[in-house]
């Protein structure tokens, strides 16, 4: 075990761990610490999870081929992940959690807007992924012939939410050692679990999957682009915040980006192998109501299950507890005022509720979850280019008291900004359709208008919303917010 990786075990010495006091507040000089390589293990951890072998049969539901859907796959995840990269400069610049940082766009209250989408966006990813550990506990309990009925489940919920919550609630040094034990364990067994099944795969069936067209392409990049790297824009800071100012921004955004879309590629590639060569696998990914890991769980010899099932559940929980740990600060920054310990606590609560409600009242919630993923992932992109324009906009670090006074030079409520997030959104949601989500049949609104095809047509699926709000947003702060900015910059001079 190198001395990295020992000194973020805990086995190299050092000190015991305990809750985490830091909050939303700017990380002190002395407190400091570490090199961006260390950012590999949050990341990898959080994204090594089995669920990204189940994209491969979302991917495939858009009706491309293999080669496009590679394609989709090396560009959704890169580019979403790099947009992450980029916004954790930020956390080196200004040593304080992104939403806190984002303060400097929005203004201190009017941040709160953003703040609160961000936590929603959390809450959502956390909620779910406890859900698909959960469930497939019990799929490996059915399986094994152990059972999997509600007294298992109750179990899992317990035991696996007591790891979620705790994760959080302890705060930054337990999660960086959960982390790396899930990068090492999840790393491992998924190696095991590619080389068990890889007989399933049919290459002369899955290379004549027929091409989608082009609305069918964007699609599935789009899909892509949220289920990954989008749905971690808004706490890309929060674990870069402890590293030194003049730590390397290449390095910062080097080893956020790797690790975390290295796993997801190429667990997304197999998908594809194992969701192409199967018809039937694929409509169990698509429809089960035990999720993409159910369906997993049915093509592993039964000696297997026991490791799968530690790989699946840890894999999960790791994203989980970022989740969890990023939804908590966002409630702060958006004005509660509790410890950070106890806003995880809340979140933790609010996640218990909602697994409860879908596992053992709503049944089947994958096509409800893709509604709410591009719903707020419009929300999330329009956030996003406002964030990202305004960090390229800026030269010098944040004013470490100015984030936190309404009358400092970032403002209180920063107008064009917060305009950009609503007319962005409000364009966004109108070009994106959510026909399984019977509450969302609301969108898809300007679909006509903008010679489209309207909500049937042949773009109706294509989600162009996402990237519309993303490119928008972002090219209108560059324009509209340039001298502003230069205006705070001088002030700090």
């Amino acid at each position: 075990m190198n001395d990295e990786l020992a000194e973020i075990l805990g086995t190299g010495g050092g000190t015991a761990l305990r809750v985490e006091e830091n909050g939303i507040n700017v990380i002190g000089e002395s407190e400091r610490k570490g090199n961006p390589r260390e950012l590999f293990w949050p990341w990898f951890g959080a994204n090594v999870s089995v669920l990204g072998l189940g994209y491969g049969a979302y991917v495939f539901s858009f009706g491309i081929s293999f080669w496009q859907a590679i394609v989709v796959g090396l560009i959704g995840i890169t580019v979403s992940f790099v947009l992450c990269g980029v916004i954790a400069i930020a956390g080196k610049r200004g040593s304080a959690p992104t939403m806190v940082l984002s303060r400097a766009a929005f203004g201190i209250r009017g941040n709160r807007l953003p703040s609160f989408i961000s936590w929603l966006l959390c809450v959502g990813w956390e909620t779910f992924l406890m859900v698909i550990a959960v469930l497939a506990t019990s799929t490996v309990f059915t399986r094994l012939g152990w059972g999997g009925g509600t007294g298992v489940k109750v179990i899992a919920l317990i035991v696996i939410g007591a790891l979620i919550v705790g994760g959080g609630v302890m705060g930054f040094d337990l999660i960086m050692r959960m982390q790396a034990v899930i990068t090492v364990v999840t790393g491992v067994l998924t190696v095991f679990f590619i080389v068990l099944t890889l007989h399933h795969i049919k290459w002369h069936v899955v290379s004549h999957i027929p091409s989608g067209s082009t609305q069918h392409l964007i699609g599935a990049l789009v899909f892509v682009m949220t289920g990954f790297g989008l749905g971690w824009v808004n706490a890309a800071a929060d674990y870069s915040r402890y590293l030194p100012r003049n730590a390397s921004t290449k390095g910062v955004v080097w080893w956020t980006t790797f690790g975390s879309s290295v796993a997801p590629l190429i667990l997304l590639l197999f998908g594809l192998l194992l969701a192409g060569s199967s018809h039937t696998f694929t409509n169990d990914v698509n429809g089960s109501v035990y999720g993409p890991v159910g369906a997993l769980a049915t093509i592993l010899p039964t000696w297997f299950l026991v490791p799968f099932a530690i790989v699946a559940i840890l894999g999960l929980v790791g994203g989980a507890v970022l989740d969890i740990y990023s939804s908590g600060l966002s409630l702060l920054s958006a004005g509660l005022k509790i410890p950070r310990y106890a806003a995880a606590g809340v979140d933790g609560v609010i996640m218990i509720i909602g697994t409860v409600y879908i596992v053992f009242i709503s049944g089947n919630f994958i096509y409800q979850f893709e509604g709410f993923l591009i719903t707020v992932g419009v929300l999330i992109a329009a956030w996003c280019g406002v964030f990202l324009a305004d960090l390229i906009l800026r030269k010098k670090d944040y004013s470490d008291v100015d984030l936190f006074s309404t009358a400092g030079r970032y403002g209180d409520v920063r107008t064009v900004p917060i305009l950009t997030i609503i007319v962005t959104s409000f364009i966004g949601w109108g070009l994106v359709t959510n026909t399984y989500a019977s509450w969302l049949t609301w969108q898809g609104y300007l679909l006509q208008p903008f010679g489209l095809g309207g909500k049937t047509g042949a773009w109706a699926y294509a989600n162009l919303g996402v990237l519309v709000t993303l490119v928008l947003s972002f090219g209108a702060t560059l324009v509209l917010d340039r001298k502003s900015v230069f205006e705070q910059e001088k002030l700090l001079a």
